[in-house]
């Protein structure tokens, strides 16, 4: 099956990220908000995106304005009733992505794919929430969508092949590429991603090295292009946080338990970037 039009459910940081690089690839793009307020900040954003891709002479002006043609915003779930494939990119709540999925299932058409963003939640749960188990999977971007090239495609054990396929070809033809995994909590990339990071704040905790000293150790003697802390303030504290925590659910292995320092740094509201304060302090020049 040919994806023809998209819906993007969220036009926060993701979901308006989903939704430009899907309207700049050629498809009408159809992006739901919970009200009228998050819709005009999610696209006065993805408007400033563009803006700022002319102002460098990425795009054209002409093209920025065929982009912003395919958008359509809207806070009516009803108006994603003719898309082919729908992607949720709303709040990491397993309950509320249940509950969005089986309202999804009776608004769209019976062919339509329906496809999370989640980096966490069980897909699996989503799924079985609806009554087209086989048309549900995950497709998660990495932050930020425009830059970041991989999506990883994420199939349960209810998923058909045929709407793995579909999904796989889309992501291709919106210029990413996409790699094949399983519904795992972590999937590829926060399986390793993950651990790695919170070994980064043990180490820190344990005194064995600056902050500083961490971070270039990993940059040039890994080749990373920032070292564990500049991308911890970067995700944010909090968001690394409730990651470990669901897979430490999960699997129950001492790697992804959230150290002692990670969890009052989040509790002390050091958020990294965000809150102008993580490991580093960006309040300073």
């Amino acid at each position: 099956m040919a994806i023809k039009t998209v819906g993007v459910l969220g036009c926060g940081l993701m979901g308006s990220g989903i939704t430009q690089v899907s309207a700049q690839a050629g498809f009408p793009t159809v992006v739901v908000e919970a009200n009228q307020a998050l819709l005009d900040r999610g696209l006065d954003g993805l408007k400033k995106t563009l803006e700022g891709l002319v102002a460098k002479a990425k795009i054209e002006a002409k093209d920025r304005d065929a982009i912003l043609g395919r958008i359509t915003g809207t806070t009516r779930l009803e108006d994603l009733k003719a898309c082919d494939l729908v992607v949720e990119a709303i709040t990491e709540n397993q309950p509320l992505k249940n509950e969005t999925f089986a309202k999804l299932d009776g608004i769209c058409p019976p062919h339509a794919v329906l496809a999370s963003n989640t980096s966490s939640c069980n897909i699996t749960a989503m799924a079985a929430a609806t009554k087209r188990p086989g048309q549900v999977l995950g497709l998660h971007f990495f932050n930020p969508v425009p830059l970041m090239k991989l999506v990883e495609v994420v199939r349960t054990i209810l998923t058909d092949e045929r709407s793995f396929k579909t999904a796989w070809e889309w992501v291709q033809a919106i210029g990413k590429v996409p790699v094949d995994t399983k519904d795992a909590t972590g999937f590829i990339v926060n399986r390793l991603l993950v651990p790695y990071l919170l070994d980064a704040v043990r180490v820190y905790e344990s005194g064995l090295a600056s902050l500083e000293d961490i971070d270039q150790a990993m940059k040039l003697g890994c080749g990373y292009p920032m070292g564990p802390f500049t991308l911890l303030d970067l995700v944010g504290l909090d968001t690394t946080m409730f990651v470990a925590e669901v897979m430490f659910e999960e699997f129950r292995e001492p790697r992804y338990a959230p150290p002692p320092l990670l969890k009052r740094m989040v509790m002390a509201g050091r958020l990294g970037r965000k809150s102008g304060r993580g490991f580093y302090d960006y309040g300073k020049p």
